[in-house]
């Protein structure tokens, strides 16, 4: 898995840990998923930058928790590789560290709980997972409940 994380503005400080926990969990469901030879670019960010990417993507003018960007949802044709260690771009997830504390705290968890579950949630959706229609949800929310579990993550 080819993992990119990047964290904007750079005044933001993400820990260490928490940095090798979002990879982990990304390794992990790459390989429980059979994407472990893909691409995934993550971004921690603040509200106003998250807010202004969820205004000009979604049309939702508040600040979001994560948002994530399939590669194969666009328009481009699909691309056909004869090599087999192509590395397929599965997209992009991009969290707030904003919300994520903020929810921590909400819920009652942890911190690193949070955002893992945030990357988590926005590597089904880069998976292919939704939840607009009732019977998408449970089977997401089962997905993530499962993942966690794999990831040894409980809520606290």
């Amino acid at each position: 898995m080819d993992i990119t994380i990047n964290v904007e503005p750079e005044t933001l400080e993400l820990d260490e840990e928490i940095k090798h926990e979002i990879i982990r969990a990304v390794e992990t469901m790459g390989e429980l998923y059979d994407a472990a030879n893909c691409e995934v670019s993550i971004t921690i960010t603040d509200d106003q930058r998250i807010h202004d990417l969820n205004r000009q993507y979604r049309g939702i003018d508040r600040p979001t928790d994560v948002l994530s960007f399939a590669f194969n949802e666009s328009d481009e044709p699909e691309i056909i590789f004869d090599d087999e260690d192509h590395i397929d771009t599965l997209g992009d997830i991009i969290v707030s560290i904003d919300r994520a504390r903020a929810q921590a705290v909400e819920y009652g968890h942890s911190f690193k709980r949070e955002i893992i579950f945030l990357i988590v949630h926005g590597m089904l959706h880069l998976l292919g997972y939704d939840h607009m229609e009732e019977t998408e949800r449970l089977e997401m929310e089962a997905e993530q409940k499962f993942v966690m579990a794999e990831l040894n993550i409980p809520r606290d």
